[in-house]
């Protein structure tokens, strides 16, 4: 009996679900009928013999007066220094942009020779002003260069900045 009974609840339990799904896709499958030809519009005719238009709307952002969207808040524009009148060849790129090639020295002193990107090579040595922000070659090693300059921070002031460009070590292995 029990038996029973559960097999009749399942049955009714399915035979809901059944007729419910196929009531819908039956209403959804019967075809349309269309509008006797007395009551229709010529309109429509013409409607499907043409094709559809979709215009895509395209937005074009002007950069007129305003911050590029994409650029980080948090960072400070760098803006490079004007260029002194009178200024040698290694003081139109940054330190950053400088590599150095190689170092020699005699009994007095260093000296070191450097390219910048422009592909043109210098020999440099202790006093010699290098760079963008009147950078100074403090001291010159066996294998670096010490180089500092005057730069401003993001409030204004001017602080010292030392940058140490080194030979490039070849890989042990």
């Amino acid at each position: 009996m029990k038996m029973m009974n559960k097999c009749i609840y399942v049955f009714i339990l399915l035979s809901f679900m059944g007729f419910g799904c196929n009531d819908k896709a039956a209403v959804n499958r019967q075809p349309v009928t269309q509008r006797p030809a007395a009551t229709a519009p010529a309109a429509p005719a013409v409607v499907q013999n043409e094709e559809l238009k979709v215009e895509k709307e395209i937005y074009e952002y002007a950069l007129k007066g305003r911050r590029d969207p994409f650029v980080s808040l948090a960072q400070a524009k760098k803006a490079k220094p004007k260029m002194k009148p009178g200024a040698g060849p290694t003081e139109k790129f940054d330190v950053d942009e400088i590599k150095l090639i190689a170092i020699t020295w005699d009994a007095q002193q260093y000296y070191a020779m450097i390219t910048l990107p422009d592909k043109k090579s210098y020999t440099i040595k202790n006093g010699m002003s290098i760079g963008l922000y009147d950078g100074k070659v403090i001291e010159i090693t066996k294998d670096s260069v010490l180089v500092r300059e005057q730069v401003k921070d993001y409030r204004g002031q001017t602080k010292t900045k030392d940058t140490i460009l080194k030979l490039r070590k070849e890989e042990e292995e």
